[in-house]
């Protein structure tokens, strides 16, 4: 009987080892080099909004060994404005926020001001189309769009001005190896205010654009206009 179980476990390798080798190389490809992530909050509305399905480019910020945090390659260190996937040092849970401040940067909120080494953003109004794709929840707070500017990368953000957050902050400097992460949605964001500095090797790699959307408002019927949107 041990020699007819072994002989049917050795059968049983011959005829899956493929399939199994096959598995172990895309969940390592997933793990290390690219792998998309659903976004399940509003907390980056209006540039992601809640059932986007975001490519998450895992190796630009250095290769790693899959599966681990161990880096095997530098990559290139995340600059302000970047929009990146991380694990949050508060209870190691994805998160994907933009990256406001960088190691050494004195950063703080003045209000809905963002203040970067003591160079405040401009703000005007922003795409007000934006508002016609925020989910109903969202869009009854009256929220207002704008377009931040001149401390990184030029993007829209989301006000709710009938919710309170910390709209006042620091200012602090950011430590060395650590970066100050802000949600799109200032209002509405557990970000950098709340769990505190991101160690840079808790960051997962960068969002690059929207693959597919899935409306939870409409059945999840696809968002014709996000297929394949770039995000910034």
């Amino acid at each position: 009987m041990a020699d007819s179980e072994k002989k049917q476990k050795k059968s049983l390798w011959r005829e899956y080892r493929g399939v199994a080798l096959f598995l172990v190389l895309m969940l390592g490809l997933r793990s290390a080099w690219a792998d998309w992530m659903v976004v399940p909050t509003g907390s980056m509305n209006p540039t992601i909004l809640e059932g986007d399905r975001i490519l998450v480019d895992k190796h630009v910020f250095g290769l790693r060994i899959p599966f681990t945090r161990i880096r095997l390659t530098s990559g290139i260190d995340p600059a302000r404005g970047d929009i990146v996937v991380f694990d949050s040092p508060a209870n190691g849970q994805s998160l994907v926020k933009r990256v406001a401040a960088i190691p050494g940067d004195t950063v703080e909120l003045d209000g809905e001001t963002l203040v970067i080494n003591g160079r405040p953003a401009s703000y005007r109004p922003g795409d007000l189309g934006r508002l016609r794709e925020l989910l109903s929840t969202t869009a009854a707070a009256s929220p207002a769009v704008l377009t931040e500017k001149g401390v990184g990368v030029e993007h829209d953000i989301l006000i709710l001005p009938g919710r309170a957050s910390r709209g006042v902050f620091g200012p602090v400097t950011v430590t060395a190896g650590a970066y100050f992460m802000l949600g799109d949605n200032r209002d509405n964001s557990a970000d950098s205010r709340y769990i505190g500095f991101v160690p840079r090797r808790n960051i997962v790699g960068r969002a690059t654009r929207v693959v597919i959307s899935l409306n939870p408002e409409r059945y999840f019927l696809p968002r014709k206009s996000r297929l394949l949107a770039p995000l910034g």
